[in-house]
């Protein structure tokens, strides 16, 4: 299997986060599953940090590489797939999300509802 962590599922696995289900917990961890972050989400925490809205590892890299997750970078057609998707979601960084898992056929872990009006396919990040 091959994942792609929504940036609050990457937060609840550095932080040990209970709202993380233990199904979903399980897939990440198992040493056959690919697991990867996207530079979207480095991004946001990096945004998030810098606006004093959210408390997170300081060196995102390090932490990704520390726990042999795989770094997803942008390319020129996640953005045009972005841009296409119908406005089920605005905030920018859960697009790139989707056009990201879609293009690349990943499976998206995450809990956000929004996402789950997209054609992606999604393993629930609360189960």
């Amino acid at each position: 299997m091959r994942l792609l962590l929504d940036t609050h599922v990457l937060l609840w696995w550095l932080d040990g986060d209970r709202r993380l289900g233990a199904v979903a917990a399980s897939r990440i961890e198992d040493d056959a599953t690919d697991v990867y972050v996207s530079a979207a989400t480095a991004w946001e925490i990096a945004v998030k940090r810098a606006a004093g809205k959210l408390a997170a590892p300081f060196d995102v890299s390090a932490e990704i590489d520390d726990e042999g997750f795989l770094p997803l970078a942008i390319t020129v057609e996640h953005g045009v797939a972005a841009g296409g998707l119908p406005l089920h979601h605005t905030d920018p960084f859960d697009r790139m999300l989707v056009a990201q898992a879609r293009t690349e056929g990943l499976w998206l872990v995450t809990s956000d509802a929004a996402i789950r009006q997209y054609d992606v396919p999604l393993v629930d990040a609360a189960v």
